[in-house]
């Protein structure tokens, strides 16, 4: 599927999704040829022009009191604890989002300041090479069970997710595994957190922050979120949870110490992708995501009362290579495999009609809105059925009949995907044509929407995935969240592809540590380079963030790098 502080990166499996005809390039007869250095100027162009977000802002005092909001998910979610690896998606983001404290906000130019409901101040000091950040708790933050938020939630926070306890299943420990101490302040509401090395992006710690009561065993935290939401502390609380219709309702919480929030209700149900847009035509939920599928826009805007919401958001898609499977442990053959993959065709193919700019993305860091963006795809991200001939060749998978053998066994890899997704069967299709054109099989496997990530990706279980990663304003967070080799065989965060090099890793651990922003940017592309020669994930395109909401929803639709969102003035106008 497709998607703090959040950790990184939030996996999402409900990706793009598109029903039509394939396409080699996007361009009519008086276009430029997708692929065509005029093609991609002009789609850098689009790219600039993108708004940073739309969402309809109205003043919290003009939107009406009351009234409920109803929600698509794509796909229904286990575990709830978001810090988890399998609760790191954007579904959970959804909903936690109105349920949880986040020590920052961000605005959509990616600007990050101190979340006032939570944190009413903080302070980052260098003291010589000892970094040293401070946080006040807002007086009145409690947890729904009455426990007061302390320093002790930040403190078994950084336990659970510093990686020194193996037995805590995290999705990253970034931030948190350079943190030497976390301590009691003044008060039981000041919190002093000493780094044992420099941490450019503390910033994007402690969100969501999950109380002290589930972080401090490694059995609840894997799993006392499986099903339920124990414990919460926002403006709403869960009022229930069936797994039955596949819906969570979350009401308006009177203990919350912020401002009111305006709904009275939120309500999200899974609803599987293919299935969302009919559900929105028929008024049975008020916005949902439009995230690449031309025909579903093009029904959107039909719509009567409909408003289209679009914005530059650090959301990306791509194909996942599972390094770690056996026909794909040599990174050579990993290289053709990605050579033998025409990019533009699949971009075009999944950007037509989309009202989006029809653009490759050559970075795993920095979208091509960011101002870090380098192409750093090189040979590896270059359609070369030949030079990929070459390497399998090389590699000793010879071309026998319309396949490739070694010692008598076929190249046949395996292409994962979500059942209801129209995009990626699409992808899946191409990405088989094109690798028979250079002798390696792929077998086309469509597997249940909810099972994709805990079935298959998270464990291993697949060649090659499809999906979007979904990023937050801290790019640079993801590299030891998914490109940090794994530290064993069960703990691998967020790396999927389950591969790493020395030599990555120590850029990594440079570009954490790295103050200057300029500096930093200049490593992530440093990394990004090896992360192309590796092969680790092969990225497509910036993923549109293109949302079809009820004209009167305030407040809500495409929120681009402004996150979480402010859930007590989402609602109606007057």
């Amino acid at each position: 599927m497709e998607e703090h502080v959040k950790v990184g990166y939030k996996a999402a499996a409900g990706a793009a999704l598109l029903a039509m005809a394939l396409t080699a390039c996007a361009g009519g007869a008086g276009e430029p040829k997708a692929g065509s250095s005029q093609a991609a100027e002009q789609a850098q162009q689009a790219a600039a022009q993108l708004p940073g977000s739309t969402i309809n802002p109205v003043p919290y005092e003009q939107v009406a009191d009351g009234g409920t909001i109803t929600l698509a998910l794509s796909s229904w979610q286990a575990n709830w604890n978001y810090n988890q690896v399998n609760g790191t998606h954007d579904n959970t983001d959804q909903v936690i989002e109105a349920l949880m404290p986040s020590a920052f906000l961000s605005d959509d130019k990616a600007d990050v300041n101190n979340h006032p409901d939570y944190i009413t101040e903080w302070k980052m000091e260098l003291q010589g090479e000892t970094q040293v950040v401070t946080y006040k708790i807002h007086e009145k933050a409690t947890w729904s069970d009455g426990t007061p938020i302390t320093y002790k939630d930040f403190q078994a926070q950084w336990k659970a997710l510093n990686g020194s306890d193996k037995k805590f299943q995290v999705s990253s420990t970034d931030g948190y595994d350079r943190v030497e101490s976390v301590e009691k302040g003044a008060t039981d509401k000041d919190v002093v957190v000493t780094f044992a090395k420099q941490y450019p992006d503390w910033k994007n710690m402690f969100a969501p922050l999950y109380p002290a009561s589930t972080n401090s065993d490694p059995e609840v935290f894997n799993k006392g979120w499986i099903g339920k939401i124990p414990v919460t502390a926002g403006p709403f609380k869960v009022d229930s949870i069936n797994e039955t219709t596949k819906t969570v309702t979350l009401v308006r919480d009177d203990n919350w110490w912020g401002r009111k929030a305006k709904l009275d209700k939120v309500i999200f149900r899974a609803i599987e992708d293919g299935a969302t847009m009919n559900a929105f035509a028929n008024g049975e939920i008020d916005a949902f995501e439009i995230p690449g599928n031309a025909s579903d826009l093009k029904r959107a805007k039909e719509v009567p009362n409909v408003d289209i919401r679009k914005a530059a958001a650090p959301n990306w898609r791509h194909f996942t290579v599972n390094g770690s499977s056996e026909l794909l442990k040599d990174k050579s053959v990993r290289q053709a495999v990605a050579m033998g993959i025409n990019r533009e065709t699949i971009v075009a193919s999944d950007l037509k009609d989309m009202d989006w700019p029809i653009q490759t993305l050559g970075n795993h860091l920095y979208m091509n809105t960011h101002k870090g963006y380098v192409d750093n795809s090189g040979e590896v991200g270059k359609y070369n059925p030949e030079k990929a001939k070459q390497l399998l060749e090389a590699a000793g998978w010879k071309q026998e009949g319309e396949y490739r053998k070694k010692d008598g066994k076929e190249f046949a890899i395996r292409f994962t995907y979500p059942a209801s997704l129209a995009t990626a069967k699409q992808e899946a299709e191409l990405t088989q044509a094109m690798l028979k054109e250079v002798g390696v099989k792929v077998n086309v496997e469509p597997v249940p929407d909810d099972k994709f990530f805990d079935d298959y990706v998270i464990p291993g279980n697949f060649d090659i995935a499809p999906f979007s990663w979904l990023g937050t304003p801290f790019p640079n967070g993801a590299l030891p969240q998914i490109y940090k080799t794994p530290t064993s065989p069960e703990n691998y965060g967020s790396n999927f592809p389950r591969i790493g090099t020395p030599e990555l890793d120590a850029l990594i651990e440079q570009a954490s540590g790295e103050m200057d922003p300029a500096k930093a940017i200049e490593l992530g592309n440093q990394a990004d380079k090896l992360i192309w020669d590796l092969v680790h994930t092969i990225p497509l395109y910036q993923r549109p963030s293109i949302y079809a909401t009820k004209k009167n929803l305030a407040n809500y639709g495409a929120f681009g790098y402004a996150d979480p969102k402010d859930w007590t003035a989402v609602g109606f106008t007057k």
